[in-house]
């Protein structure tokens, strides 16, 4: 996209970020509540197009982009964060692979529009946390369609306007079969299984829920999920998510900075305590967030070739990134809590990183580090592939 039109929205996102996001962030957490005021600021600021093409109405953003955008929004509230990350991620799936379709050409300028809000549909109960496996899947009925799905999360369901769901692609079909479809709030009723009620990112509200859904066939993603998962969901995810953490040890350092700063303002020219620990643990930070920008930067250098997006060794790229950050970021914020001490423990200081390491702790759940280490292991004994 244009430079300038990009400064403009990262711009208003800080603005979020500082002045709506960090203010609201304690009682999102606190109360395990949606971050309303800052979606409505997002919506406000036309963030929500910001992976829609320009020549629909949206922003066109690359993938280095969107990630500042994720990693900017996070320092205020790790839940805003996410819940961004999460809407561009679908919004990418509709781009790339949906884009030669007239419905959903249409749709991403409606949400260029109207800012809609597009929520995740991939776990179910009984996969054991395989996005790339479905029991569900779609029946088919003159032009449109059926679909009932128990789902183990429904990423903030009750506040999307559209959610995007895999499927097996029809009944006789392999769990590895599948499709994503599109569902607009009035095609479906999501009636929730579960509460909300987790150590972090409470405000992204996501329970199980049961999803009944009838809607057109041209609401189904054109190709298979088989392509679409490894081009684009796995690394949209992987890149932004990444992003997103390492705003959460960002904001968590800051502090820790902050409160350095104050040691050092109150003997001068003595050489604080934590500052050789800081300086350490800024480096760690500064390493992880190139990191992520590198494999943001690759992915827009590849994105005209998404065939090298297929082979294995980008594939273990995308899982090094993953369990890389959502093991390192957790480091940090600890170390950001040893340097700051006992006003880092307390909830009720302005120091406190209590709210960044629970929220820190979801990074190795978010697709299982587990998952992605059994999967690395098996790679590494075949890849062959280099890109």
């Amino acid at each position: 996209m244009n430079r300038s039109n990009f400064e403009k929205l990262l711009t208003a996102v800080r603005e979020i970020s500082v002045e709506i996001a960090a203010k609201h962030a304690n009682d999102v957490d606190t109360q395990a509540r949606f971050p309303i005021e800052v979606v409505t600021s997002l919506r406000e600021e036309q963030v929500l197009s910001a992976g829609v093409p320009q020549e629909l109405g949206g922003a066109g953003c690359t993938m280095v982009e969107l990630a500042k955008l994720c990693s900017i929004l996070s320092q205020g509230c790790s839940s805003s964060g996410m819940v961004l990350a999460m809407h561009l991620i679908e919004v990418a799936c509709l781009v790339r692979h949906g884009i030669d379709s007239e419905f959903f050409r249409n749709y991403l300028s409606e949400v260029a529009i109207h800012q809609h809000l597009i929520g995740s549909v991939t776990s179910e109960v009984g996969t054991f946390g395989d996005t790339r496996s479905s029991i569900c899947s779609i029946e088919t009925f003159g032009a449109g369609f059926r679909l009932e799905k128990d789902a183990t999360t429904v990423s903030y369901g009750a506040y999307a306007d559209a959610l995007l769901v895999t499927a097996r692609r029809s009944s006789d079909a392999s769990s590895g079969d599948q499709v994503l479809v599109l569902l607009k709030r009035g095609d479906y009723t999501l009636t929730p299984t579960s509460s909300w009620d987790t150590l972090g990112m409470r405000g992204t509200c996501s329970p199980g829920g049961r999803l009944l859904a009838k809607a057109p066939v041209e609401q189904i993603v054109p190709g298979s999920f088989a392509d679409s998962s490894p081009q684009t969901m796995v690394p949209y995810s992987h890149i932004l998510w990444a992003s997103l953490w390492c705003g959460i040890a960002a904001d968590a350092m800051a502090r820790a900075s902050s409160f350095v700063r104050g040691q050092a303002r109150k003997s001068p020219g003595v050489i604080p305590a934590g500052a050789g620990a800081l300086a350490e643990a800024m480096a760690d930070l500064q390493s992880l967030r190139q990191h992520c920008l590198n494999c943001a930067a690759e992915f827009d250098e590849l994105n005209t070739t998404r065939d090298k997006l297929m082979n294995m060794a980008w594939a273990l790229k995308m899982n090094h990134l993953k369990i890389k950050t959502s093991e390192g970021v957790p480091r940090i914020v600890h170390q950001a809590l040893q340097i700051i001490g006992i006003m880092g423990y307390r909830n009720d200081s302005k120091f406190s990183v209590g709210r960044h390491y629970r929220d820190s702790l979801s990074a190795s759940l978010m697709i299982s580090n587990q998952r992605l280490e059994a999967q690395q292991a098996l790679m590494w004994l075949v890849v062959k592939d280099h890109l």
